[in-house]
């Protein structure tokens, strides 16, 4: 027992060690797309300097990182100063179960577009797998209705048609969903530190 024991806490060590190694990795790939990071953020602040706000969606884990990225233009970053607008479109429940009732989950964000977004704002589509018809369609209606589009996504064959959808893709080169979402998070805080700098610091 004491040897399978033993066996299991050295496989556990390799495996913490393999996950880390994986994530620096990826992050440091990040560096062959700053240009886009930093086109993204002069989108945003052209917005917010023009008196537009931010709209943000995606699914699962990225519609969490939807409303964390939102929280922080609402509430802050790392310091307190003015709070800006910013939207999480996966948080009003009535609307989206409304939307899936009447039209289907795929309009979710589109709808809500339809409503809300004005010429000049901005929205922000995650998708790790560039599969999310929501997204996409968010991403459609967006563009029809004069705002300017950002996507996140990866380098898969679906995701490399998810970013072409918006002004500016961004595509991790990574086949892991969680290094992805780990890389589209790394990417947001950055955005957001970049904002808060020119803004207000």
């Amino acid at each position: 027992m004491e040897m399978v024991s033993l066996a299991r806490e050295v496989e556990k060590r390799g495996i913490i060690r393999q996950q880390i190694e994986e994530s620096l990795e990826a992050k440091q790939r990040l560096l062959d797309v700053s240009e886009e990071i930093k086109e993204f953020s002069n989108m945003v602040i052209s917005a917010l300097k023009g008196g537009n706000k931010i709209m943000i969606c995606g699914n699962g884990g990225s519609a969490a990182d939807a409303q964390h990225f939102a929280a922080e233009f609402v509430v802050k970053f790392k310091h307190e100063r003015k709070s800006m607008p910013c939207l999480a479109l996966t948080t009003d429940t009535s609307a989206l179960t409304a939307i899936i009732n009447d039209f289907g989950g795929d309009y979710i964000y589109s709808k809500q577009i339809e409503g809300l977004g004005n010429s000049g704002d901005v929205l922000i589509g995650i998708s790790t797998s560039g599969k999310a018809k929501n997204v996409r369609n968010a991403l459609l209606k967006a563009k029809e209705k004069g705002l300017k589009t950002i996507a996140l996504t990866s380098t898969s064959p679906l995701g490399g048609e998810f970013a072409a959808l918006a002004d500016l893709g961004i595509a991790i080169p990574s086949h892991s969903t969680s290094r992805i979402q780990e890389c589209h998070i790394t990417i947001l805080h950055i955005v957001m530190e970049l904002v808060d700098r020119e803004l207000f610091f």
